[in-house]
């Protein structure tokens, strides 16, 4: 029977990982958890873990067999302490991998300070389901690689937090319970106990707040702040997640962008890496036109070329009939994808473009005998010349072609293309961290659903001064003081300019067609602060949680947050989302259509 005692008088005196031979020959307390055990002709090394790291323990009978009995009994993962000294490991047994690989730690007294269960998975199993591991949460964070991503938080927080603070940014918080306001995603509701019938909506970013605080004077103001929308989930979305989020009064973009780029050198410093700035500035209009979407990953190229001109000379009727409505048609050149891609490959991309809407994908391959494709024959000698040319493909070369509307034609292909690069290792000799800056984004786009014009951004992003005049007549002309950062083909901040007029913010919000009274109902509290005296001011809010996943390696969010939610919304460790009795339903005036 195993005994479970406190801690008594021990103190512990070194962590686990940071043993080093500087103390051969002194007295150690460590305490941690039992990670590893191995029975070597009676003598018994334990590895003891904590988040610093593993350090070998040794139980010798030689010692004692009273201790050398009781380190028969230890179980994975049970929680000790140890008294010992600290001595070198003989020669041919380091184990130069570990910090500590060339010291051990002969135990003289123990303590199972607790019991543990069998876990429900090895801590270095590799192929593990997320269900189990979100599930046991607690276990999963045992593993090395947690902790690092962990610690890489921890040390990307800091960072953030001593630059800005440097950079005479003042940390404030704002309330996570406000009202409702339109921000393009579902809101969390909160029912108010003490004021019956009526709702808080958990805020979806400080947006709102933020520039009260620029009309209030503060200057500069920053926040990593927990931000909550209610949507369909995914890799890189959760229902709460985090944002360094940050404002400035008295500035234009160019400002805001020497602050961020200054904040991403240093957390990526922080954690180990170098970044090159400034970040290379793209317009949204080039990043469509090269990438085909608003993220452009330019690590690679198979970019897009327009060759709608050249689709208008085929003898193709699809071509004709795409470009007869308004559509375009664009192709990207894949290097050596004649033998790269089987018929069997290229098949199922044109099964993965019509996921975006496309109605079909065309290929030719480029052969030194000439061009080869069901399609070939509708083309003339000159104008797949004049094809190739435009791409510069060569003998070996795979040319694939979408023809459809604009929208649908550049998000395909854009798509296509980042897919393509992932699947045949264009990824694989590239900068590690490639960051560039989106700019001079549309203000509104139109949606065909809603048939009216949209922000493409935010209600409070402001216009370019010189489009105001097309607001009434050509709404799709204007430009706005938008910008994004992009890194790796992933947005992680987005940020603007924001309107500080209360007569253009009125007529911006008239262009999509909120009418003064529903802009007052819903925003009134921002326009009536903008009667006194709002400077000018911007800033840009960082998706911190999507900004980790990319410095550690992760394809998901959720392997950099502690404890994260299912793409059902469900944290499996607490069982939350829960049901709630009758009492507290009656208090808040709730009754449920079961």
């Amino acid at each position: 029977m195993i005994k479970v005692e406190g801690l008594g008088q021990w103190k512990r005196t070194s962590y686990c990982g940071e043993v080093s031979p500087k103390e051969i020959g002194k007295e150690v307390i460590l305490m941690g958890w039992v990670r590893r055990t191995r029975d070597h002709g009676g003598v018994i090394f334990i590895d003891l873990w904590d988040r610093t790291g593993i350090v070998q323990i040794v139980f010798s009978p030689q010692v004692s067999k009273e201790i050398h009995d009781s380190g028969q009994s230890l179980r994975n993962q049970f929680v000790i302490a140890i008294k010992g000294k600290v001595r070198k490991r003989p020669e041919g047994t380091e184990n130069l991998s570990l910090p500590t690989g060339k010291i051990e730690v002969v135990v003289d007294e123990m303590k199972v300070l607790n019991e543990s269960e069998t876990p429900p998975f090895e801590l270095d199993e590799e192929q593990l389901g997320e269900e189990v591991r979100l599930k046991y949460r607690y276990v999963d964070l045992r593993r090395d690689k947690m902790q690092k991503n962990l610690l890489l938080r921890h040390k990307a927080t800091q960072a953030a937090r001593k630059f800005l603070s440097d950079e005479g940014f003042l940390e404030i918080e704002t309330p996570f319970l406000a009202r409702s306001t339109p921000e393009g995603a579902r809101d969390y509701l909160v029912p108010s106990r003490l004021n019956p019938y009526s709702f808080y909506a958990l805020t979806q970013s400080p947006q709102l707040f933020k520039q009260l605080l620029m009309v209030s004077g503060v200057d500069k103001y920053f926040q990593l702040v927990r931000c909550f929308r209610d949507e369909d989930l995914r890799k890189d979305r959760q229902p709460e997640f985090t944002q360094i989020d940050l404002e400035m009064s008295f500035v234009e973009k160019e400002d805001i962008m020497k602050v961020s780029e200054g904040l991403m050198k240093n957390i990526f410093e922080a954690a180990g890496h170098k970044i090159k700035t400034p970040f290379p500035h793209i317009t949204y209009d080039e990043a469509i036109a090269r990438y085909g979407l608003d993220k452009p990953d330019v690590r690679f190229g198979l970019e897009l070329k327009d060759i709608t001109d050249i689709a208008k000379q085929t003898d193709l009727k699809i071509f004709h009939q795409v470009i007869e409505k308004g559509g375009i048609a664009k192709a990207i050149n894949v290097p050596g994808g004649g033998e790269k891609l089987s018929l069997k490959e290229r098949n199922d991309l044109i099964e993965y473009i019509k996921g975006f809407g496309a109605g079909g994908l065309a290929w030719i391959e480029v052969k030194k005998d000439g061009c080869h494709s069901p399609i070939v024959k509708y083309f003339k000698d000159e104008v797949l010349k004049k094809l190739k040319d435009t791409l510069g493909a060569k003998a070996g070369d795979l040319i694939l072609i979408v023809a459809d509307n604009k929208q649908v034609t550049n998000t395909a292909l854009g798509s296509l293309r980042v897919k393509l690069a992932e699947d045949l290792g264009y990824l694989k000799n590239v900068e590690p961290f490639s960051f560039v800056w989106v700019v001079d984004f549309p203000l509104l786009q139109y949606s065909l659903e809603e048939k009216r014009f949209e922000f493409a951004h935010h209600p409070f992003t402001s216009p370019l001064e010189s489009d105001i005049k097309y607001l009434e007549s050509e709404p799709e002309k204007v430009k706005s003081k938008a910008y994004d950062v992009v890194l790796n083909g992933t947005e992680i901040a987005s940020g603007s300019i924001r309107i500080h007029n209360r007569s253009l913010q009125e007529k911006i919000f008239k262009t999509v067609g909120i009418s003064r009274e529903e802009a007052n109902e819903k925003f009134g509290f921002l326009l009536e602060a903008f009667k006194y005296g709002a400077p000018p001011h911007g800033g840009i809010a960082f998706g911190f949680d999507r900004l980790m996943a990319l410095m550690s390696g992760e394809t998901s969010i959720r392997d950099v947050i502690a404890f994260p939610k299912t793409q059902k919304g469900i944290c499996l460790t607490t069982k939350a989302p829960s049901s709630v009795n009758e009492k507290q339903l009656k208090e808040l005036h709730i009754k449920l259509d079961r």
